[in-house]
């Protein structure tokens, strides 16, 4: 008889830990294939490090086909889901169409950089979501300070230093605070250079890190100004153009470099699937199971998953959320074979972390407020914990900074054309044709 196929449909932090987790519980007993955009999963939260010039791109990519020895490989961004027939459509990095069938569906196509209405955002803004926008934001950043080091004009030299990030969340945050000392490190190598590099920090949200503990946001805020950075609460863009943007309260800002990192909404596929949606995600029960279609289960960003802590809501969108319903989703499709038993999604807040840059850091593990140098040794040793692999890489580039200067150099790989804000960051090539 036919083995079984189980499709999954995403390798982020949701779709890679169900794949790996259903590589062992299947044990060649169902085959397993896995549709992605990039042969590679991504691990996100080091992505502003690699933005600053501290760790190889590499480092933060981990090959599935070597952390996944027991899946089928499918390139390709799934675009459309025929529940009746049991198959998914996808489109490859060639632009070439194709479909496979499925017995059992894991949904975890992620989320993409989420648009709002305002003018210019969409032409003159760059999102962070991944490797190609990271490259992208470390080239522009050094071709900023270098072109206004070349400038006679001192407002275009001004211009070209200041630098906007609207969203203070997690990945603003970080952006921000690499990208300062990136920026004061480059300073002092150009020689004509006198403008002081000018960050600015803009959220509607009353306070920065608005989602997490109080006593982080205070943290972060008290090392951001202490670099100088323009902290903005309360604010956000009302236009954007190419010399510039407009704040909410009419004030222009003379720059080039707009840096999106307001948040992120589901992937367009999950609106594409016709079904119940909340908050722009999947309705799934508390087993992770689509309602009305056993055969379909869904996790991670893309799907509104029940909190057991809070009655009435549904789970934040976070890595560590993502990583444990990945894996249940996995134990619940064996137990739909008779693997083991249906369990419900619970989840115990281990805490988060935040990097700051240089040697400083905000963290609560196990709620244990901590700042600085300690937090920061938190930080490093959780996300070498978290990595799926290239952790000896991580920690070799990490040994290296503390012992040598900063390499900062331009490298062309990635053009403004090719990271558009609205396009999700893994479909996109790594360089120009």
């Amino acid at each position: 008889m036919r083995r079984p196929r189980i499709v999954i449909v995403g390798a982020g932090f949701a779709g890679f830990h169900a794949a790996r987790t259903l590589s062992r519980l299947a044990r060649g007993r169902a085959e397993l294939v896995v549709i992605n955009p990039t042969d590679y999963f991504l691990y996100v939260p080091l992505l502003p490090e690699v933005a600053g010039g501290l760790l190889d791109p590499r480092r933060v990519a981990v090959p599935l086909t070597a952390a996944l020895p027991g899946a089928r490989l499918v390139l390709g961004e799934a675009d459309a889901v025929d529940l009746g027939a049991r198959t998914v459509r996808y489109t490859d990095p060639e632009n070439g169409r194709g479909d496979i069938a499925y017995d059992r569906l894991v949904l975890a196509a992620g989320s993409v950089s989420k648009l709002l209405p305002i003018p210019g955002v969409a032409e003159h803004a760059h999102g962070f979501r991944g490797i190609p926008e990271a490259l992208y934001l470390r080239d522009h950043v050094i071709r900023q300070m270098e072109l206004a080091d070349a400038a006679d004009d001192p407002a275009e030299r001004a211009a070209r230093c200041t630098f906007v990030v609207v969203g203070a969340g997690y990945t603003g945050v970080e952006v921000t605070a690499h990208g300062a000392l990136l920026t004061e490190a480059l300073r002092r190598r150009l020689p004509r250079l006198r403008e002081e590099p000018r960050w600015m920090l803009l959220d509607v949200a009353p306070r920065v890190l608005p989602e997490l503990d109080e006593r982080m946001s205070r943290t972060a805020e008290r090392v951001l100004r202490r670099r100088g950075v323009d902290v903005r609460t309360g604010t956000s863009v009302e236009e954007a153009e190419r010399g510039g943007v407009r704040l909410t309260g009419g004030r222009h800002v003379p720059t080039r470099s707009l840096i999106w990192c307001v948040g992120v909404r589901p992937d367009p596929l999950v609106e594409a699937l016709g079904l119940e949606t909340r908050k722009g995600r999947l309705v799934v029960d508390e087993y992770l199971n689509v309602p009305g279609h056993p055969e379909v289960f869904a996790c991670g960003d893309a799907a509104a998953v029940p909190d057991p802590n809070r009655p009435g809501e549904v789970t934040p969108m976070t890595a560590q959320q993502a990583v444990r319903q990945g894996r249940l989703a996995a134990r619940n499709v064996a137990a739909s074979y008779g693997t083991g038993s249906l369990s419900p999604y619970r989840h115990r807040d281990l805490g988060f972390v935040v990097d700051l840059g240089g040697a400083q850091a905000a963290a609560n593990p196990l709620r244990v407020p901590m700042s600085g140098p300690a937090a920061k040794a938190v930080t490093r040793g959780y996300h070498l914990l978290a990595m799926p692999g290239n952790r000896t890489r991580v920690a070799a580039d990490w040994a290296l900074n503390a012992l040598l200067s900063r390499q900062i150099v331009q490298l062309g790989l990635v053009r403004s054309p090719l990271v558009p804000l609205e396009t999700a960051a893994p479909e996109l090539p790594l360089i120009p044709h």
